[in-house]
């Protein structure tokens, strides 16, 4: 168990790792000569062999998936350009051939960890005093690759945390074909990649104020055999890029049938293709009153590091945006819950050492990052760094931190910044609120407890953490002594 402070307790809520839980990937064989094999076997096969094939399969997997024939035949449509003949199969035959070119993931079989918690958008139907939340979590699988899952649940008036079970099938979520652009934005966003040039100008001037990605491949298209200039190598390196940063922007649909704990984000885009780690959540209120939820991740690519952005009104309809700017690097970036000054504000850590605050006029770029603070307890001394978007009180802004001690232990802990000026620290626990224990010290990633967000409720801070990059679990924190020892 971990060691927690002394006006903090412990939940008996424990959300562990399930490999029964699994999703169809497609599966596509690097070599292409080996995809044209795989069809022509299945190809030659007499038809009776194939309905006899084709029932074993369903036998098999179809209590597994939900719609496991519709997945079957989108994932011979990926790979039906390969048929060397003009003969519609029969459609038997392709969904055995979709069976053959897919593949169940296990997408939480190593890891259910690094929550983060909102308020639910639905709070009809509640005992008074009561709350339902959505939880973020990473879930880890195999080759290390994370993807973005949910759990939604309850607490209560007496602080009892309740989550809700899943449903039975796992469902990726359905990617939004042909989401729109704005030009504005996808100008600027150009500009800070270097990418202004006179290829992109004259494929930019071609689209509309507001363009689809159709419109956007066509153009690139048109421009590069159109425009009145020779084609280089830049051209093709930036029409490259282009449709890079526009796959790096896509839209997901959850559907409201579904509950929002069966659905999986699983890595799309180029940027994340090795994962999208430790969604900070928060419910953001602009000057109008408007809300919004958004998330800064972790876009994994196997090599680099990224932050982006996800962005939602009600967890039905989800953005994964591109984060742009000198100042956007690194990991660990969460946002404040409203403007700071008229201005969006964002805790981050460029160095990967020190705890730095940025402020900006466009959500979606960030320059000049102001450091605030440095490691300076023995159990800090590698690097510190934020577990979450920070939490507003009447006394000022409650971060949640991490340190990193000896032997990589990672401990988290408290500050708390001004209200109205957030770069100053006003104050700071000397020791942390939750230590990796003797149970912690054998698992996945052995002493480890870390959260990406946490809430208040009734007067108590609802803290969800995970313990060795595997479990997650929750600690209830009474908030008033929390921030006197923060003033300590």
């Amino acid at each position: 168990m971990t060691s927690i402070a002394s006006f903090a307790k412990s939940s008996n809520v424990s959300l562990t790792p399930d490999q029964t839980r699994t999703i169809l990937r497609p599966f596509v064989p690097r070599n292409e000569l080996q995809v044209v094999n795989i069809i022509s076997r299945v190809m030659s096969l007499p038809e009776e062999s194939v309905i006899n094939q084709l029932n074993k399969v369903l036998k098999d997997f179809s209590h597994r998936h939900e719609n496991i024939e519709i997945v079957f035949l989108e994932h011979y449509e990926m790979i039906r350009p390969r048929l060397f003949i003009d003969l519609q199969p029969s459609r038997e035959r392709k969904l055995l051939i979709g069976s053959y070119f897919s593949s169940e993931y296990s997408f939480e079989s190593a890891a259910l960890f690094n929550p983060s918690i909102v308020p639910h958008p639905d709070q009809s139907n509640l005992p008074e005093g009561s709350m339902r939340f959505i939880m973020s979590l990473r879930a880890t699988g195999e080759g290390h690759i994370s993807s973005l899952t949910f759990r939604t649940g309850a607490i209560d008036k007496n602080n009892s945390i309740i989550v809700d079970k899943p449903g039975k099938y796992a469902v990726p979520a359905l990617h939004v074909q042909n989401p729109f652009y704005d030009k504005k934005t996808f100008h600027m966003k150009l500009s800070e990649m270097e990418l202004e040039n006179d290829f992109s100008i004259c494929v930019l001037d071609s689209l509309k104020d507001t363009f689809a990605f159709s419109e956007l491949t066509d153009t690139l298209k048109k421009v590069t055999f159109d425009c009145n200039r020779k084609k280089t190598q830049d051209d093709t390196l930036t029409s490259e890029k282009m449709l890079l940063l526009a796959l790096s922007n896509y839209e997901t649909e959850l559907p409201a049938s579904k509950k929002l704990s069966d659905f999986v984000i699983f890595p799309s885009s180029p940027a994340e293709q090795n994962g999208i780690e430790d969604a900070r959540f928060v419910l953001f209120t602009d000057d109008n009153g408007t809300k919004t939820y958004y998330a800064t991740y972790t876009a994994y690519d196997g090599r680099t590091v990224l932050p982006q952005l996800v962005e939602t009104k009600d967890f039905s309809h989800i953005k994964m945006i591109t984060l742009n700017g000198k100042a956007v690097e690194n990991k660990g970036m969460a946002l404040f819950p409203r403007k700071i000054n008229g201005k969006y504000a964002m805790l981050s850590r460029q160095d990967n050492e020190n705890l730095f605050i940025m402020y900006t006029d466009n959500l979606h770029f960030w320059q000049e990052p102001r450091l605030i603070m440095k490691p300076a307890y023995e159990w800090e001394f590698i690097q510190i760094g934020n577990c979450g978007s920070p939490i507003e009180t009447d006394t000022g802004w409650i971060v949640l931190t991490h340190g990193v001690g000896p032997v990589r232990r990672y401990c988290i802990s408290a500050i708390l910044l001004d209200k109205n000026d957030p770069a100053k620290v006003i104050g700071r626990l000397k020791e942390p609120l939750i230590i990796p224990d003797k149970i912690e010290m054998s698992g996945y990633v052995p002493n480890v407890v870390y959260t990406c967000g946490a809430l208040i409720h009734n007067q108590d801070l609802i803290l969800p953490y995970a313990m060795t990059d595997n479990t997650t679990t929750f600690a209830v924190i009474n908030l008033n002594i929390l921030l006197a020892e923060l003033k300590k």
